[in-house]
């Protein structure tokens, strides 16, 4: 008597089920990466007002208080796919999604803020991205409106 050959329908069944089940568990993770690339992808445009507001620290002035106080075009000129608008206030410089951003980004805002210490403006500022904590000794800067999900934060915002 001879075995068949091959696989039964049953089988096949549970086999494409088992593969479902595992792409459904990672589609999120592969979805939250790709969010935070795009969060990964704006932050280049920070570096825009981060220039004057480091020449106003240095020089013992006090911070930008808009974007044209930094002069810089105004906030909503500063953007790309995934931002709508970038303002500076207070020093700090807010980055609002939009666009073709991830409609998890839609409307939210990440805050790149200078931290420096106070009394000793000859020590370079340092820039907390999200809700990161300043160093020691340092102080932070403008106020933080991050409202993005911390899992949506590239590694150095969190």
């Amino acid at each position: 008597m001879k075995s068949p050959r091959g696989f039964t329908l049953i089988e096949l069944m549970v086999v494409v089920s088992i593969a479902v089940l595992l792409m459904l568990v990672t589609l999120p993770n592969l979805t939250d990466k790709a969010v935070r690339e795009q969060v990964a992808e704006a932050l280049p445009l920070a570096d825009i007002a981060k220039a004057p507001i480091e020449l106003a620290w240095r020089a013992s002035q006090p911070l930008p208080a808009d974007n044209a106080a930094a002069g810089l075009p105004a906030a909503d000129k500063i953007v790309n796919q995934r931002v709508v608008s970038v303002t500076v206030a207070q020093g700090a410089i807010h980055i609002l999604f939009g666009g073709r951003a991830h409609k998890e980004l839609a409307g939210k805002v990440l805050t790149v803020r200078p931290a420096g210490v106070e009394d000793a403006r000859i020590v370079p500022l340092t820039w907390l991205c999200g809700n990161t904590a300043p160093p020691d000794k340092m102080i932070a800067l403008g106020q933080n409106r991050t409202d993005l999900p911390l899992k949506f934060l590239p590694a150095k915002c969190r």
